[in-house]
């Protein structure tokens, strides 16, 4: 699964580095750097509008028919290979699918009875774009909107197998159009875009277990620990 990651560069610099898409004013005045996001926590995603809109969303999908948000709590993470079976990702997978941004996520692995967390990112460090499909479900008893989401995982890549059996689906940019498209898109194309990225560009090194406390937000939550 994937349970941790950060969103560290700024929206404006995304926009240029990804592709064309608009950013939503309260996106761009409520960015922050983000070191340790947890689940429920607002995060930069680009959903699939006619015109791709860079906007927040709650992570932790609710689908648009449940009786109670809190079921978002335990969909962080979509499998890949269920998508076009399970209810709550059915309609999504088809209709709504969106790109969670990020600099780099965490997994974590055991030694004897301890856990010890790694921090996953590009061997260049810049952000990439991982597949998610997000909702809107409506309050009956406000009339609010809750936009949320949640991000596909697959098989994991030789580099993240030492660490963990599965990984977040992350998009070559080549992609991104494709699975940001309004229009209906054959299911087998969609189902394409879900596999491991390529271990060769990615790195992954021991950090501090400070990151398994969410209110521990800093650089120094991804700061190598040697000698694990």
């Amino acid at each position: 699964m994937c349970g941790r990651f950060i969103q560290i560069t700024d929206p404006e610099k995304i926009r240029v580095l990804f592709a064309e898409f608009d950013v939503e004013t309260k996106a761009r005045a409520r960015y922050r750097p983000r070191y340790n996001i947890s689940p429920t926590a607002p995060i930069l995603t680009v959903v699939n509008h006619p015109t791709p809109t860079l906007t927040l969303t709650r992570w932790g999908l609710v689908p648009f028919w449940a009786k109670d948000p809190a079921i978002g709590n335990m969909m962080i993470n979509a499998r890949a290979e269920t998508l076009s079976s399970k209810p709550s990702f059915r309609e999504p997978f088809r209709k709504r699918r969106c790109l969670i941004l990020a600099d780099g996520f965490y997994e974590w692995t055991s030694s004897g009875t301890t856990r010890i967390p790694f921090f996953v990112c590009m061997k260049n460090r810049e952000p990439f774009a991982m597949a998610g499909l997000w909702d809107l479900w409506r309050n009956t008893m406000t009339g609010e909107n809750l936009a949320s989401s949640t991000i596909i995982t697959t098989e994991p890549n030789a580099l993240i197998a030492q660490v963990h059996n599965r990984m977040p689906v992350i998009l070559p940019r080549e992609m991104h159009a494709l699975w940001l498209s309004s229009d209906p898109v054959p299911e087998a194309d969609l189902a394409a875009c879900l596999r491991p990225y390529p271990a060769r560009d990615m790195e992954a090194y021991s950090v501090s277990r400070m990151v398994n406390t969410p209110t521990n937000d800093s650089p120094a939550c991804i700061s190598p620990v040697r000698g694990v």
